[in-house]
């Protein structure tokens, strides 16, 4: 049985890497799988804490930029607003979520319907937003004005219902408030980095009291997993979506939702 849990954690961790920055919801692939795996977390923490594996690739992708923001914090005017920026687009969805943990992980978590609906949804919403022709006005993310950060922000406080997918809500909202694709998809990278490291932080200190040692293998093979796969997803990405779009990830959705609903009515 042991073996077999490590096995699922491998798989579901490759999920998460696979899925963590593009806008099909890791989250709610991850849910869905281990739904019909069978497979069970201690107060389903493995899901959150494994995240901090993805996040940990685009740091080391984006390092030499991370550090030369971090010189240039102090001095340069552009680095702080962009900064501030995050931050700011930041602040919302970690409110909401820490307000909301316990609804939206004992309940939400739970609704295996719920996240194939909402695929299905967020399916339609990208591959609708894909055909509009949009005149981008912002390209690069470290000029994107005050509004547009706390705007984004907002779009991304959709996520924290599962199936939506936190990269898929700051994009869209992003390119409906006039940012190239390229742009939107890098600056959801960027607002990930807190994100993503916030869940991790709070959902590891509601769980200190009923995590165990049984339980750090799982989720170390899923967190290697999920670094692994995430580092080669982030380096093709914004090359990907610049040249052909996001009307990909909308089908991978609809058809990922379709068959969750599917599977859900003859397995239960």
């Amino acid at each position: 049985m042991e073996s077999q849990t490590i096995v699922e954690a491998l798989l579901l961790g490759l999920l998460e890497g696979l899925t963590e920055f593009i806008p099909v919801s890791s989250t709610g692939h991850i849910l869905l799988a281990g739904h019909f795996l069978g497979f069970h977390s201690t107060g389903k923490a493995f899901e959150i804490l494994i995240q901090l594996g993805a996040i940990l690739a685009i740091l080391s992708v984006y390092f030499s930029k991370l550090w030369q923001m971090l010189i240039k914090l102090p001095s340069d005017r552009q680095t702080r607003h962009f900064v501030i920026g995050i931050l700011i687009a930041f602040l919302p969805a970690a409110v909401i979520g820490a307000l909301a943990h316990d609804f939206i992980k004992t309940i939400l978590f739970e609704s295996p319907r719920l996240i194939c609906i909402m695929l299905i949804i967020g399916g339609v919403v990208l591959l609708v937003v894909d055909r509009i022709n949009f005149k981008p006005v912002h390209h690069d993310v470290e000029q994107f004005p005050t509004s547009l950060y706390l705007k984004i922000g907002l779009f991304q406080c959709l996520s924290l219902i599962p199936g939506t997918s936190r990269s898929g809500s700051t994009i869209v909202g992003a390119l409906l408030m006039g940012v190239d694709k390229r742009a939107a998809a890098e600056f959801s990278f960027f607002l990930a980095m807190p994100t993503m490291v916030g869940a991790f932080a709070f959902d590891l200190f509601k769980n200190r009291n009923v995590l165990t040692s049984a339980d750090l293998p799982i989720i170390a093979v899923g967190f290697i997993a999920a670094f692994v796969t995430a580092l080669f997803v982030v380096r093709f990405l914004l090359d990907y979506v610049s040249r052909n779009g996001y009307a990909l990830f909308g089908w991978w959705r609809l058809v990922v939702g379709a068959v969750g609903l599917v599977a859900l009515m003859v397995w239960g």
